[in-house]
């Protein structure tokens, strides 16, 4: 029997976002196991240990924003998208590389927060890996817009491309936040947390074709 590219091509695109969203999923439960369990012999030893996590809290609470939201991005990207090739899966391993690397950054951001000087260092790292992930989204937005010949009959491929640039601005705002990192890593780090609330609440949509219109060259 033969087999329908369109449809091998569909499920191709089901198990690319099926794989991702495992990572994602893993990625965003590590993030927790950085904070450590203290140990008290008193209630109010207890309490203060609680409040001396304050940077762990911190951190898994931006990274658990920054990570719920490229999901999000990743997955109203893909909800567009009918087919994969070879190309495109590996742009999406790259992102999905900066992904799983956020654990990190994160835990050092966490343990070095109230070290002068290492706190900037670790902070600049942190904005490091959100560059490396505004430059991985960037390719892979840029790959499937360049032809169009990944996205359903939906997608007006013309307008997708005009929102590059709004897909682009990571790659100028994520430098800023490694400067900023070197003045205050506390601001450094407050900054990725409302720079993620900001894309949750400002999202471009994957723009879609009128129905009846013809198909964009």
């Amino acid at each position: 029997m033969a087999t329908d590219p369109a449809a091998a091509g569909m499920r191709d695109s089901a198990r690319v976002e099926a794989f991702s969203d495992g990572v994602f999923a893993i990625a965003i439960t590590l993030l927790v196991l950085e904070i450590s369990v203290p140990s008290a012999h008193s209630a109010h030893e207890l309490w203060h240990a609680l409040g001396e996590e304050w940077p762990s809290y911190g951190a898994y609470v931006v990274s658990f924003l920054v990570i719920g939201v490229m999901w999000v991005n990743h997955h109203t990207v893909f909800s567009y998208i009918a087919r994969v090739d070879r190309t495109l899966v590996f742009l999406n391993l790259l992102l999905l590389l900066v992904v799983a690397a956020l654990p990190f950054p994160t835990a050092l951001v966490a343990e070095n927060l109230r070290e002068p000087g290492a706190s900037n260092v670790a902070a600049a790292v942190y904005g490091a890996v959100m560059v490396a992930h505004a430059v991985t989204f960037f390719l892979f937005w840029y790959y499937v817009t360049r032809t169009g010949h990944c996205f359903d009959d939906r997608v007006d491929v013309r307008a997708a491309r005009a929102t590059r640039l709004r897909f682009g601005l990571g790659l100028i705002v994520y430098p800023l936040t490694v400067a900023l990192a070197f003045a205050s890593a506390v601001l450094a780090l407050a900054l990725h947390g409302l720079l993620a609330v900001y894309y949750a609440f400002n999202q471009t949509p994957v723009p879609t074709r009128q129905p009846g219109s013809a198909e964009p060259k």
